[in-house]
């Protein structure tokens, strides 16, 4: 069995949980070695704490870097044990290999980039120096995970080429999961046009300009749309959360959800989801492929997407949703609009989404273990 060392920004985020199962899944055995931004309740795995951290607060991170490699040296028994290293994102790369150096182990380290976060795409000093850490780092390491075909084009290919070996790995479900029946005949006969349309922000909610034009279409609609938004809001992003949700009678936040347990209830009261994302405009936000297209598609909830960004080309190849260009503050309440008095078009998107194998939104079994071997192989070939 394949022994691997994970180490993870947050034991609590579900993106590091549904990696983790997905391990498991596959047979190989997890040590994590991780820090955290809140509790994270009862684990899968046997967890190594490195220190907790908080969102937004990068000095305080990076100085939990160094902390958290010392944590993880004095557990040399168990970062020993690994075969390899896995890294989600930059800064648990560096603790990582800080760790490995500390205990002087030469166990190959994998870089799991989910996120091209911003302070890698400033064209200043700052940017500079992120990014040669991170050169030096990916030259170091024995495989590079993506989560976009976007990431590697505009960012790694671009800055670091010929440095790597990629993997594409893309933010399915889970395989080992019951995610239930795919749900998909109620959307296939379409719901009445005289009651609301439902549309929801599922996941990581962290962009406040998405958050605005769905304030301003609660607004425009008090009667015949619902708003529905399900997950955790990003305080530094978004200030003011509550209060503007409140003040409008047809958006509801359910708060924090249960993944896998939550999701076949959520996308059943949808209709469509909202897939854009600005918070790092021109840069991550155009490159990433978010987790809700795989959710809903799952359940046969068409996504909304802006035109240019990689969820749009996704949902283009797929012919599974719809694609609305700039001004988004004219082009989504027109669409809305549209959707309002005609709910054939979500049928017939949704009646598509009802039609691609299950592989497109779950990942298959072997797959995470497949890209842990090869990259194994890979690296002693070096």
């Amino acid at each position: 069995m394949t022994r691997i060392a994970f180490f993870g920004h947050d034991a609590a985020d579900a993106a590091v949980r549904r990696r983790v199962q997905a391990f498991l899944d596959d047979g190989l055995d997890v040590t994590g070695f991780m820090m955290r931004r809140r509790d994270p309740g009862t684990l899968a795995w046997r967890n190594i704490d490195l220190g907790e951290t908080r969102d937004g607060a990068f000095v305080q991170r990076i100085r939990q870097i160094f902390a958290g490699a010392r944590f993880a040296a004095a557990a040399k028994a168990d970062l020993a044990a690994a075969d390899v290293i896995y890294a989600r994102n930059l800064d648990m790369l560096a603790c990582a290999f800080l760790a490995k150096r500390l205990a002087s182990l030469d166990t190959p380290v994998i870089y799991e980039s989910l996120d091209v976060h911003r302070l890698l795409t400033r064209p200043d000093v700052i940017g500079g120096a992120m990014r040669w850490i991170e050169g030096q780092l990916l030259m170091r390491s024995a495989g590079l995970v993506v989560s976009s075909p976007g990431f590697i084009r505009n960012h790694f290919e671009k800055r670091y080429p010929g440095g790597y070996q990629a993997y594409l790995v893309e933010n399915r479900l889970a395989p080992g999961a019951n995610y239930g029946e795919r749900t998909c005949a109620q959307k296939l006969s379409g719901r009445s046009d005289q009651l609301p349309l439902r549309l929801g922000w599922v996941g990581n909610l962290r962009c406040k300009r998405s958050f605005e034009l769905l304030c301003k279409l609660a607004d425009q609609f008090p009667d015949q749309l619902e708003i529905r938004l399900h997950g955790v809001p990003s305080r530094t992003e978004i200030s003011v959360f509550e209060p503007l949700i409140d003040a409008r009678p047809n958006m509801t936040f359910f708060g924090r959800y249960r993944s896998p347990e939550d999701l076949a209830g959520i996308y059943e009261n949808l209709d469509v989801v909202w897939a854009g994302d600005f918070m790092e405009a021109g840069y991550n936000s155009v490159w990433l492929l978010p987790n809700r297209i795989y959710e809903g598609g799952y359940y046969c909830t068409p996504s909304i997407a802006p035109a240019g960004t990689e969820t749009a080309a996704w949902l283009d190849q797929n012919s599974c949703g719809f694609i609305i260009e700039e001004p988004l503050g004219e082009t989504l309440p027109a669409l809305i609009e549209q959707l309002i008095g005609n709910r054939e078009p979500i049928s017939a998107r949704a009646a598509t989404l009802s039609k691609l194998p299950d592989s497109t939104f779950i990942q298959p079994k072997g797959f995470m273990a497949d890209v842990i071997r090869r990259s194994l192989v890979a690296h002693a070939a070096v």
